[in-house]
């Protein structure tokens, strides 16, 4: 007696709760294998489990020893991602990052250095890139617009290269302060202060939106180093004036942008709220309008 018919045997239930949505639009992390398929000849069955072959892919992280850069390498190597971990400093990355992890690579990026040496850090396998770069305060009034501008602007003309086309970069509410009547606001005043950090921040916005690519601008409040306290709160560009997040949450929040459909071409802001909602990223995303 023979069966001609194929059976289809789901191997991981838990990965179809938590990672459906990751496995429909995105690439499935290479520890998870997908399904199993049995043929049944006589009284033997014979099994053949099948992997996703994009799962050796990687999400290229800028700014990667940051304060949120790191977190957000810590997130995606949690949830089975390969991560490319672009720094300036190799040995500052090696006693802050996870260097052990295999699924883990470490190489030397400066967003200020040009597009052709990003292009080669960022290499043929990496299928997204998060931008968590940031100027460092001091006397160099340039600084911002040599990391924030030109620095972003590089890393897009470098996905353009590598032909990578999902960006997610981290950004801040009040970049555009000045459409909003946001002038006075003293977290505007102090965050222009040290050489129009905010002014560099819009512009570059406005160049990835400009560029074609699939993009996720993320605006986050002042950001916290302590775990999150509350619930995020999601808002449509030039929104949100005030609040405060966890960097874990902005962390999250970058992270899951690269799962659902619903984050691509928009420009979010977040703050986190304890009275707020918690609501999943489906319908945190899905809420918020393209322009």
């Amino acid at each position: 007696m023979s069966m001609a018919s194929t059976l289809t045997i789901v191997r991981n239930p838990i990965f179809l709760t938590h990672h459906y949505q990751l496995n429909k639009h995105f690439t499935t992390p290479s520890s998870l294998r997908l399904l199993s398929f049995a043929k049944m000849e006589g009284s033997e069955i014979s099994e053949e489990v099948v992997e996703d072959s994009r799962a050796k892919r990687k999400i290229f992280v800028a700014g990667a020893t940051g304060s949120t850069g790191k977190r957000i390498v810590e997130q995606l190597l949690a949830k089975g991602f390969s991560v490319k971990a672009g720094v300036r400093d190799l040995d500052k990355a090696k006693s802050t990052l996870s260097s052990a992890n295999p699924s883990l690579q470490i190489v030397k990026a400066d967003v200020t250095e040009g597009s052709d040496k990003l292009a080669e850090a960022i290499g043929d396998d990496s299928e997204a890139v998060v931008c968590a770069t940031g100027f460092r305060p001091g006397w160099d009034l340039l600084a911002p617009w040599k990391v924030d501008n030109f620095g972003t602007v590089n890393l897009v003309e470098a996905c353009r290269k590598r032909n990578v086309n999902r960006f997610i970069l981290i950004s801040s509410i009040l970049v555009n302060g000045a459409s909003m009547g946001q002038l006075l606001n003293p977290a505007y005043i102090f965050l222009n202060v040290f050489g129009l950090t905010l002014v560099a921040k819009l512009q570059a916005e406005n160049y990835i939106r400009k560029s074609g690519i699939n993009y996720t601008i993320i605006r986050p409040g002042g950001l916290r180093n302590d775990p999150p306290t509350g619930n995020v709160v999601m808002e449509p560009e030039d929104t949100l004036y005030e609040g405060s997040i966890s960097r874990d949450q902005v962390a999250e929040v970058a992270v899951e942008a690269l799962a659902y459909p619903e984050a691509s071409f928009k420009v979010v802001e977040i703050v986190s709220r304890p009275d707020a909602a918690k609501r999943s990223y489906h319908d945190l995303f899905g809420s918020i309008r393209q322009r």
